[in-house]
């Protein structure tokens, strides 16, 4: 069994944060789609790559909601490229909406999470 705060092979531990497991890496020039972005680790996902320099798309079902988090991530990192699209994966309608608006966007994708 782990203990807290006991460092693995890795260098980090239970305690380690996305910003800690990602410090020094620049992904400007990166894109990626992020699920559930709107709250909870979603966002978490979305904040950091934006940090590295990612342009994140954030798949979210309320674009409202959405727009605000952005709104939040571009309040702390000005230079964020973030974008809101919707997307509810309980409907092949809506996935398909959404796919054809990403490949219209001619982005590459480099990550998808």
């Amino acid at each position: 069994m782990w203990i807290f705060g006991r460092k693995g092979a890795s260098g980090f531990s239970a305690s380690s944060t996305a910003e800690d497991v990602t410090k020094g890496i620049d992904a400007t020039g990166l894109t990626a789609i992020v699920t559930g972005a709107s709250s909870g680790i979603g966002f978490e996902t979305t904040r950091v790559l934006a940090l590295h320099g990612v342009h994140v798309v954030m798949a979210v079902r309320n674009i409202e909601s959405g727009q605000k988090v952005k709104e939040n991530i571009a309040s702390e990192i000005p230079n964020a490229k973030v974008d809101v699209m919707e997307l509810d994966l309980s409907s092949l309608a809506s996935v398909r909406k959404f796919a054809a608006e990403f490949v219209s966007s001619n982005l590459p994708l480099n990550i998808l999470m």
